[in-house]
């Protein structure tokens, strides 16, 4: 047990947590999966916090491993939901966008990426959200560069041709 390790690994976990949680956020789709995916992800780091070389290595294989996790958790578990193509609430009829605009627009792109396959879902996330560079997320998606940039460039149309994505993107019609 090396005390410096240790003291390291609390210092990541302290300036780094809110982070990782919005990473596991946008893995999962849902907070309090992202807070058990951030906890359960440490715990595993932390076990090999001392063959690490540097905080940077910390930082990239703590993601490697909320990765791995999400996809593991996503395989085993049945979500027992079942999702639906429109909100229960009335769409607002307004010539601009309404003071919840921008959450409805959130929220329609995190649904349209929620469709999305879970490599490709992970490689947007790390490349848009995180903005890592594609060399990084091969690393941590343990992949080679080509297929970081297959899976932006494919995950990226789809969610262009998503019915969702393009309903928000389109400029509204005029009534004539």
């Amino acid at each position: 047990m090396d005390p410096g390790r240790d003291r390291e690994f609390a210092d990541f976990v302290d300036g780094r947590f809110t982070a990782l949680q919005r990473f596991g956020y946008l893995l999962t789709g849902e907070w309090h999966l992202a807070e058990d995916l951030v906890q359960t992800s440490l715990t595993k780091v932390w076990f090999h916090r001392n063959s690490l070389r540097s905080g940077n290595a910390l930082e990239s294989y703590t993601r490697t491993v909320m990765v791995n996790t999400s996809t593991q958790w996503w395989r085993r578990k049945w979500k027992g939901e079942t999702p639906t193509e429109h909100l229960p609430e009335p769409a607002t009829q307004s010539s601009g966008q309404s003071e919840y605009g921008v959450v409805d627009d959130r929220d329609l792109l995190l649904r349209a990426l929620a469709t999305l396959p879970r490599r490709t879902r992970a490689t947007l996330v790390l490349r848009y959200f995180e903005d890592l560079p594609e060399a990084e997320i091969a690393q941590i998606m343990g992949c080679s560069l080509g297929t970081v940039k297959s899976n932006v460039s494919r995950g990226l149309a789809k969610l262009r041709e998503h019915h969702l994505v393009a309903a928000v993107s389109a400029p509204a019609q005029k009534e004539g």
